[in-house]
């Protein structure tokens, strides 16, 4: 039988390394334009990258849950056995996810290093002053307005890493220049 060859794109041609960047921070604070940044830098070096952006998940796998605390540990769970699958498979999870309480990062951290996939917590520290003035989703505004309640960094908390792998200032610098700190870390580890 005669061999045919096709024009799709050889697996080799991918990086293969997978791993997990979780972008926290408060809402506006610039996680998902990062996370998109960053995905385009890693696709043109051959990687495989999937960005998990909080308000896509938030609409097709988690719509169930509300934003009580247990609501919002079980969102960032999900997102974590999500993202650990993808980076045990040789994806880039990149994650741009609020996750407020430390516990719950820290549980994904904790089920990324029992699995063996690399996992980098980078908090985007924009303080919430610099949020409210972005405000991408009119958030802060409907908060001032009592329309909405429970708005993490205003009235309801948000506990900042205290030990993360990167802590960038969005603030200070442009979105090219965040992402690139992370990809020179991800450099670094050995990951792109």
């Amino acid at each position: 039988m005669p061999t045919t060859e096709t024009s799709a794109t050889p697996r080799e041609n991918h990086v293969t390394t997978g791993a997990t960047v979780w972008l926290t921070g408060l809402p506006s604070a610039g996680k998902t334009t990062i996370a998109y940044e960053l995905a385009n830098r890693l696709r043109e070096d051959g990687h495989l990258v999937e960005v998990l952006d909080g308000d896509e998940i938030r609409e097709f796998l988690t719509a169930d849950l509300g934003f009580s605390r247990t609501d919002r540990h079980t969102n960032v769970q999900r997102i974590g056995f999500l993202a650990d699958v993808l980076a045990r498979n040789g994806v880039k999870a990149l994650v741009p996810v609020i996750a407020p309480y430390a516990d719950s990062r820290e549980a994904v951290r904790k089920r990324h290093q029992a699995s063996g996939a690399a996992y980098i917590e980078v908090h985007v520290a924009t303080p919430v002053e610099v949020c409210s003035v972005r405000d991408v989703k009119g958030l802060y505004a409907k908060q001032a307005a009592g329309e909405i309640s429970g708005l993490t960094g205003v009235d309801d908390p948000y506990e900042e890493p205290e030990t993360p792998d990167l802590r960038i200032e969005s603030q200070n610098q442009t979105v090219q220049e965040s992402a690139a700190a992370v990809h020179k870390l991800l450099v670094e580890r050995g990951l792109a």
